[in-house]
This record gives structure tokens, sequence and C-alpha cells, in this order.
């Protein structure tokens, strides 16, 4: 995944982005970059953030940097910001999103003879750097900018900044939110999150729209200049697990969203455990939702040791994401023992992590363990944004029940799982429950879900669930 924060003042911005930028650890756990514009040129730094917050890796950058314009970011993958010199002159660039035809692009723009890529300690090349050549292909930023939204299969929302100002472009369905904050002094920023300029003193100012482009400046305020489109596709596992509790998409915060989810699962279970929680963070809020429907106490059973082991220094490697994540659960024996437990995570991907929770709760005492997923049943590996959940899609739990149950993955047998009511998604559920020891098993509904979202759901990308384009 990843996030972004810009800001341009009168004044030295340095502060607000260093803030801005850090505000976004929770979205990517690999790189975090900052570039500043100031009197003398640019100045950027880019770290490693996998063994240490993004606050501690910049400390030094931040006291070198001034400047009354930056861009930063938070990175799962690639290093960014970069800074390109071209006939736009130069600019500073990130971006957040998943470009399927790389490979495509590239092999077209170096066989143009135009451009040439430098390839990353992987071999790939980095999509940050391919999207600025793309915009270099055009006579000026905004077309060039288009021109991206034009020919990316997937989804890409870029932030650029050169000297008159900084360029927001949301990716062309909306996919991944892009946000506009103001100051009284007349400073701006931008961001992914909107809860992350709240405490740096700038309010509200606009949502940009799917495929809106706008360009922002403390000297000429905020202009539009290419209108947002019709259609819109936003990612709703944002809301499920991947953005903060404080934020808010298309008008509607995380933290409500996951009690409504909370309150539609508990309005259809038939269970009476004696307490309900949430496997924490992103858990919690769902199951005081289940718990404020239904009734069920609310309990935390265990908590997460947070002092060093935050979520942004989760590794890549599978098996040690693993590890720390079973090591940062503390138990609390008197709220398990000789009890019957309700625990609602987010979703369930592979289904390891909850398979050795549920172990554990059993072995400290639990009578009884009943697992919900706030989510509908994972089908698809996502097509459009980089999430880090699942590297192949049968790495899925569902996948691999499906594979036993089948023999096979063809697609019309996959769509055959997708119908809560039917018998084939009832046995999956089933065949799930067995295999990781749950004492009963519920996943959200998806209409349930669509419900809880509370905007028109064809605005929704549902891909992971049900494979609609």
């Amino acid at each position: 995944m990843g996030g972004f924060f810009g800001v341009t003042s009168k004044h030295d911005c340095v502060f607000d982005l260093f803030f801005g930028v850090d505000y976004h650890s929770h979205l990517g756990t690999r790189r975090g970059g900052m570039a500043v514009l100031g009197e003398n040129g640019f100045n950027r730094a880019i770290h490693n953030i996998e063994n240490s917050p993004f606050r501690t890796k910049f400390e030094r950058d931040v006291l070198e940097m001034k400047g009354n314009m930056g861009i930063g970011c938070i990175s799962d993958y690639e290093p960014q910001p970069l800074i390109v010199k071209s006939h736009h002159g130069t600019y500073a660039i990130v971006t957040v999103g998943k470009i399927n035809n790389i490979d495509d692009l590239e092999e077209k723009l170096v066989e143009n003879g135009t451009s040439h890529f430098l390839e990353m300690s992987g071999g790939d090349i980095n999509p940050t750097e391919l999207a600025a050549t793309i915009i270099n292909q055009k006579e000026n930023l905004i077309d060039g900018l288009k021109y991206v939204q034009e020919i990316v299969d997937g989804s890409l929302t870029v932030l650029l900044m050169n000297e008159k100002g900084l360029y927001l472009s949301r990716d062309k369905f909306g996919r991944t939110p892009a946000v506009i904050g103001k100051k009284n002094d007349g400073s701006y920023c931008v961001a992914f999150e909107s809860f992350a300029y709240l405490n740096l003193g700038y309010k509200h100012y606009r949502e940009l729209g799917p495929g809106e482009i706008d360009f922002v400046s403390a000297a000429e305020g905020v202009k539009m200049l290419v209108a947002p489109g019709l259609k819109m596709r936003i990612c709703t596992f944002l809301w499920v697990y991947y953005g903060y509790p404080s934020s808010s998409y298309e008008g509607l915060s995380v933290e409500k969203m996951r009690y409504n989810c909370g309150k539609y699962i508990a309005s259809r279970d038939t269970e009476t455990p004696d307490t309900v929680a949430g496997v924490p963070d992103s858990g919690i809020a769902h199951a005081i939702g289940y718990s404020n429907q239904s009734g069920i106490p609310f309990s935390r059973p265990f908590i997460k040791y947070t002092p060093t082991w935050p979520r942004s220094f989760m590794p890549t490697i599978q098996s040690k994401r693993n590890l720390i994540a079973k090591m940062k659960l503390i138990p609390v024996h008197d709220l398990i023992v000789d009890k019957k437990l309700l625990l609602i995570d987010d979703s369930i991907v592979r289904g390891t992590q909850m398979r050795e929770t549920t172990e554990f709760l059993y072995q400290s005492g639990a009578k009884e363990v009943h697992i919900r997923s706030a989510c509908p049943p994972l089908l698809y590996g996502c097509k459009y944004l980089n999430f880090s959940r699942s590297n192949s899609e049968m790495e899925l739990i569902t996948r691999k029940t499906i594979q036993k149950l089948e023999g096979n993955q063809d697609p019309e047998t996959i769509k055959s799982y997708i119908n809560p009511d039917g018998d084939k998604y009832k046995a999956m559920v089933e065949e799930i429950r067995k295999e990781l020891n749950f004492t009963s098993l519920q996943f959200n509904r998806l209409d349930d879900l669509k419900k809880a979202c509370e905007i028109d759901e064809d605005k929704l990308c549902t891909y992971c669930w049900d494979g609609r384009e």
C-alpha cells in the first residue's frame, strides 16, 4: 500500500510535512521519503523504515531541510519521492497504486528510444519512475498527468511538486482517496488520510473526485485542472482494514463503518458467547459494533504490545510477520479461562494467525472460540492496489479450501462460492471452520458490508470478494 502528504505554505513547511507523512505510517512498511523545495532548490531524503519508525529515521533530515513546499510518502515497495529533470523543468513526484501493465508500458517506452529505466534491487523498475516517464511524453504537465490515467491498467494517484506548487491527481476510478486541507494562514496540505492534518492546524477543504486533477498553491489557492469523472470504485477494504480509525472516505468515518459491520454481523448471529472481543487493532471497532447491537459485553482477552512493535515495523516476509503478530498479542487470562469467546477480525486471509490465536486461547482455558470476519470470504487477489496481505491467490484459505473440495480453480467454479445463501458457500465456510479449529465461523455478508459503507454500492470496489471488475 502506501500514503502521501504534501504542503505548500508562505512559511517553512518542514514541521508540518514531517508529521503529516508520519501520520501515514500505518499504510507502509519499507520506505519513507520527503522532498522539500526551498531557496537552494530541492532537498530530498529516503530511508528504510523496516526496523525503525519514520520519525526516528528522519529526525536529522528535518533539522537540515528548509522550504515552503514539500511532499513525502510512506511506501511498501519503491523508494520515493523521485526528483526528475525534464522538459517540464525539475519536479518531485510520489505515487500510490498498482500498475498491472508495467512491463508493456516499459517495453513500449524503451522501444520508442525516448526512455530508459534504472532497476531496483529486485530487478524491477520503480513504478513512480515509470509514471514520471509517461508524464514526460507530453508537452505539459497537465496532459502528462491525464495520460498516466489513460494508459495505466490498475490504479495510480500521483502527487507532483515543482516551483509553482503541488499537482494532485487522483486515480481515475478513485480507488484510493485524495484530500486537501487548509490553514487560516493560507497554507494548504494534500493527503491520503484525512485525519493526518487535523492536529497540524488544517481544516478539511475538499476531497477530490475520481480522476480529478487539482493544482494547489499557497499563492494561488486551489484550482481544478481536470474535472472528476462519473465512475467511482473506491476500495471498500480501506474502511474494513487499511484505513486509520479516525480517517474518513467519501464522508464516512472508518470507525463508524466498522461499528456498522459489527452491527450487521450481530443481527444475523445466533450464538450466545460470554463476551465479544476484537483482534487488535482493526477488529476492535467491529467488535464494539457487535457488542452494542447484541448486548453481549465487550472485553479484551489479549492486548497488543506496541511500545517496540508498532504496526509499521512489520516485516514483509510472511513467516516473520506471523511470528511477530503472535508475539505482539499478550493474553489476559482472567478474561479467557472458562469463557465462551467470540472474536472478530477484519478478515481471514491465510488463516494461520487466527488458527494459532484460537489454539492459544483453548490452551489458556477458553471453553469456546467463535470467529467472525468483518468482511466476506476473500476469493480474489486485489488487481488494483498493492495490498501486501497475499502474494498469490492460492495463499488464500478460501482458494485452498475450494481446491480441496473441487480439485480445480476454474473461474466458474470460484464464482459458485460467492453466494452466501448457496450450499457451496456453506460447505466452504464449514471446511474452513474445521481446518482452523473454530467452535463456529461466520463471515459478514457482502450485501451487509455494502450497507455498512452508507454510500451508493456502485461506487464501491468489491473485486476481492465477488470478482466484479
